[in-house]
């Protein structure tokens, strides 16, 4: 159901990144800029582009194609520090800014149009207010909120009505662009719409609902009603559950940036285990602050996946970031004498995290190590300590690689070392094995005896079926009656390779006493436990 009269507005500063290191570097205008994360451009400047440089390029490619390069590391600190003069430019034209991320913001059109006269005179405003700061952005207006996000990459005003018809003809990429909206998976379903031959917007939101619900993710069913400009989260207006709002009186008040993060973190954690105590997550988060002049700062920070406590405590330290070295700069900044920055005349009193929106707690996946971000520090030193204790090769971490059996689609990769399977996984490999996976893979494979009712060992004809139907199988001194089974599947692998025949066979198990399945490998007229399935 539309919302009559609804629209968004999104301002979006290109480059974002790029644009922060040049200014911290105080670089011209006229210098290429990339910025790198993992020895990959994650962001470049348009002079960069147009010589060349694109994201997902090494830093030697990116510097063999544009010699000129000022290149920075990747930083989320710095890029919300220098974009907090942006939001609070936009927030002081048009009140309601909510932050997606550093270099992309939204708030509600209607209020706009209806201030300034148009939608259109609207834009024009706020596209002075942020020019007047030295910085560059495109503003876009639709019904919906990702529709207005890709509009304004554009520099476009949609039409009420006209999203749809806006984003038919666009690629079917463009739902996996914006990652404040889409999650990193977005790419693999984008992915997969091309091969299916889906190559426009259009194309998949012609595909109705019940046949995207029926053959695709979650995830996929949230791009499809983007795609047909459904009705989204809007910026957000409902005041905050009260039972869910944390606060922290600062004593001493707060006037360095390690102090604000400190106390950020810790208020991170008191939000989360209120949330969790109400079995939901926040997705919508709103910041706020008190000076001991008695000015209130407030920002709402939106994200495309439910906050853990470290993304929480990560925005809260990028928005008190951003605050106190506005504030600093603005009254009276002692230059560039020193490498720190100066304290804020009004240091900070009070802050307080209000979940501006929450969703079930269900939508929060936890990582493998039990958590995420700090755990996943502390299992990186916990490994680290045993490889030097046991050596290099002691610790190994799996990584999905192609083949056609389990243990072929493991590669086992020395920790610290580049994560790269020795096959393709994404590549199509004819005759593997039919999901689900073994839980277990041993890798010693040992022998079984799998029989007849009459105690006769089962092989296969030369139809590739069974001799006899199996009955009993024995493992070691234990035996189990056999419940049902799947297969048998040949395998005619390297038949062209002389003295490697590569003939096998697989088969599924299930065992009638424990409920337990097993995946057996034969070759040489005897089987092999491959698999255990839990």
């Amino acid at each position: 159901m539309k919302r009559p009269g609804f629209r968004v507005l999104a301002v979006w500063c290109p480059d974002w990144p790029a644009a922060a290191a040049a200014a911290v570097a105080d670089l011209s205008p006229l210098r290429p800029v990339v910025v790198l994360h993992a020895n990959r451009v994650v962001a470049c400047s348009a002079v960069a582009r147009d010589a060349g440089v694109r994201r997902g390029l090494t830093r030697r490619e990116a510097q063999a194609r544009c010699p000129d390069l000022y290149v920075a590391q990747a930083d989320p600190d710095r890029d919300a520090r220098l974009f907090e003069p942006v939001a609070t430019a936009v927030d002081a034209t048009v009140p309601g800014v909510e932050v997606l991320r550093p270099g992309l913001l939204v708030l509600a059109a209607r209020g706009a149009a209806r201030y300034f006269g148009s939608e259109e005179e609207a834009a024009e405003r706020l596209v002075d207010a942020v020019a007047a700061l030295g910085v560059e952005c495109r503003i876009g207006i639709a019904d919906e909120l990702s529709a207005a996000v890709i509009a304004a990459r554009r520099a476009q005003i949609v039409a009420p009505g006209a999203a749809a018809n806006f984003l038919a003809p666009l690629p079917v990429g463009e739902l996996a662009v914006e990652p404040s909206l889409a999650p990193p998976e977005r790419a693999e379903l984008v992915d997969l719409l091309h091969r299916l031959g889906l190559r426009r917007i259009g194309d998949f939101a012609a595909l109705t609902p019940a046949e995207v619900a029926s053959r695709f993710g979650a995830d996929a069913i949230r791009a499809h009603r983007c795609a047909r400009a459904e009705p989204e989260r809007p910026p957000s207006a409902a005041p905050p559950a009260p039972d869910l709002v944390v606060e922290y009186r600062c004593d001493p008040p707060i006037e360095r940036v390690d102090a604000a993060a400190f106390a950020g973190r810790m208020l991170a954690t008191r939000l989360h285990e209120r949330l969790a105590a109400a079995s939901v997550a926040c997705t919508r988060l709103a910041v706020h602050a008190e000076t001991a002049a008695g000015e209130a700062l407030s920002r709402i920070w939106r994200c495309a996946q439910p906050l853990t406590p470290e993304t929480t405590a990560d925005r809260v330290r990028w928005q008190l970031d951003g605050w106190l070295t506005h504030r600093a700069r603005n009254t009276g900044k002692r230059g560039r004498t020193g490498d720190a920055e100066p304290p804020p005349s009004a240091p900070i009193t009070l802050l307080r995290l209000e979940p501006v929106e929450v969703v079930a707690a269900g939508a929060l996946q936890l990582g493998l190590w039990g958590g995420v971000g700090e755990e996943d520090q502390r299992a990186r030193r916990a490994l680290t300590r045993v490889q030097g204790l046991l050596g290099g090769e002691a610790v190994r971490i799996g990584v999905l690689s192609g083949g056609r059996g389990p243990v072929e689609r493991v590669t086992l990769i020395t920790f610290g070392e580049e994560l790269v399977p020795a096959a393709d996984p994404g590549l199509p490999w004819p005759g593997r094995l039919p999901q689900p996976a073994p839980a277990v893979v041993l890798g010693n494979r040992p022998e079984v005896r799998l029989e007849s009712g009459d105690g006769s060992p089962i092989w296969l004809t030369d139809r590739g079926e069974f001799t006899a139907e199996p009955a009993e199988l024995h493992w070691g001194s234990r035996s189990w009656r056999v419940a049902g089974w799947a297969g048998p599947w040949l395998l005619d692998e390297r038949w062209w390779a002389p003295g490697d025949s590569g003939s096998a066979v697989r088969v599924q198990i299930l065992l009638d006493t424990e409920e337990r399945a097993l995946l057996l490998l034969g070759y040489d007229h005897i089987w092999h436990v491959e698999g255990l399935y839990e």
